[in-house]
């Protein structure tokens, strides 16, 4: 996690947004008012949205699953064989229960929702899990999306503690993917890691996080790598999937079955 987190203010950027941007504002404990802060959550028309700000600032970063990225993967996406699906565990038959312990804005979570699985998600950064229970919110007001986030549950909150105070029927999967220094070269990547990084840092409690995501998941961790980064200090992975600069190291427990998706 970061030291310290930079200054944030809530703007409103229509007078009708005014009353729940200042609902926002009392929730995070941010100022409506703050000359000198460095970020902008804003409210408006295409709902909370966080803007750098100053002169060089790229656009805002929100979460949208009705339109733009999140749309062509729901319908372009490649299904049941795209690597994460594999990763997972997804196979005919098989929609495993699935915590993703490090949700950031939602975009594995929703793939995998897309894909019939019923989601837990985990986000520890306010500012972040905020982002993401506004999209969530959206995309239950769109009929093609509502089913798809119905899927999805989302909990602000530190993960290694509220997996270690889990009280209902384990997930068969924990899928985690921490935070690391970005090489991309996409602008979506730098301008999302340019907002991001400030107030996340690098997850260096990666070890600890796996480790108690071993004692609770019930059949498999998966953990999403650069390609070439190396594995998570801890327990080796019992295999890895590698694409072209991601790679999902695998930990199995117990094989996933038909049998024990309806045992569930």
């Amino acid at each position: 996690m970061a030291a310290s987190s930079p200054l944030v203010r809530v703007e409103a950027l229509a007078p009708r947004f005014a009353e729940q941007a200042d609902v926002w504002a009392k929730r995070l404990g941010l100022p409506m008012q703050a000359d000198d802060a460095e970020f902008a959550l804003q409210l408006g028309e295409d709902g909370l949205q966080l803007q750098l700000l100053g002169p060089s600032a790229p656009g805002p970063v929100r979460v949208d699953f009705v339109e733009g990225g999140a749309a062509h993967r729901r319908q372009f996406g490649g299904g049941s064989g795209q690597m994460i699906a594999k990763a997972v565990g997804i196979q005919p038959g098989i929609r495993p229960r699935i915590l993703d312990a490090t949700a950031g804005l939602g975009r594995d979570a929703f793939v995998l929702a897309t894909l019939g699985c019923e989601m837990v998600l985990f986000e520890r950064q306010p500012l972040i899990a905020a982002l993401l229970e506004d999209g969530l919110r959206r995309g239950s007001e769109d009929a093609e999306v509502r089913a798809i986030v119905e899927r999805m549950r989302l909990q602000q909150g530190n993960a290694i503690e509220l997996m270690h105070q889990w009280q209902s029927e384990p997930p068969q999967v924990i899928y985690l993917d921490p935070m690391f220094p970005h090489r991309g070269k996409s602008a979506l990547v730098k301008k999302e890691m340019r907002l991001f990084r400030p107030f996340v840092g690098d997850d260096l409690d990666a070890g600890a996080l796996l480790e108690q995501a071993l004692v609770l998941a019930s059949h498999r961790v998966v953990v999403k790598r650069p390609r070439k980064a190396p594995t998570i200090d801890g327990a080796t992975p019992g295999y890895s999937l590698e694409g072209k600069s991601s790679r999902y190291d695998i930990y199995p427990k117990k094989k996933l079955t038909a049998a024990s998706q309806s045992a569930s």
